[in-house]
């Protein structure tokens, strides 16, 4: 399917993202190791984005991280915006319908997030910098990466990239 339906049906998969990521996410366990929800929905988004439109989704995500969270204001914003682009731009090299693709876009999505946010706010040192990137960090683009995995096996067809 193609035009509108195929718009209206990935914007009801970001919707559902956003909504779990308010929703479900909480009830999930330490916001450290948690599915992060609204990631997932810019990652998905940006595949199928141009780069500039990925990187604007990903500005959105990141001031809406950035307004909720504490710590440096526009850390988050930044991280997601090269994560936006670097996504977009991704899809051209590799075939995006591929699971292993998605995966790897995913759990390398999330980590390259963390690591720009805690090198963008300063407020880390070099030893708790590496040990949150090999711990707490490994298991939310761990924990992502599985759901995101679900979501394209849950909705192959909606979020198909190619020609039906």
């Amino acid at each position: 399917m193609t035009g509108e339906p195929r718009r209206y049906r990935l914007g009801i998969v970001l919707g559902l993202l956003v909504l779990m990521h308010f929703s479900i996410r909480p009830w999930l366990g330490n916001p450290r190791w948690a599915p992060d929800f609204m990631m997932l929905a810019l990652m998905t988004f940006a595949i199928r984005a141009r780069p500039g439109h990925a990187a604007v989704g990903g500005f959105v995500v990141g001031i809406i991280g950035d307004a909720l969270a504490e710590g440096a204001f526009g850390a988050g914003a930044l991280a997601h915006t090269v994560v936006g682009y670097l996504q977009a731009w991704g899809k051209d090299v590799f075939f995006p319908d591929n699971y292993l693709v998605n995966a790897g876009f995913f759990f390398a999505g999330v980590w390259i997030r963390d690591l720009l946010v805690l090198l963008a706010s300063g407020r880390v040192g070099a030893e708790a910098l590496l040990l949150h990137l090999a711990t707490w960090s490994l298991l939310l683009a761990l924990t992502t990466t599985l759901a995101g995995l679900v979501l394209m096996a849950l909705f192959r067809d909606w979020l198909r990239i190619g020609p039906n």
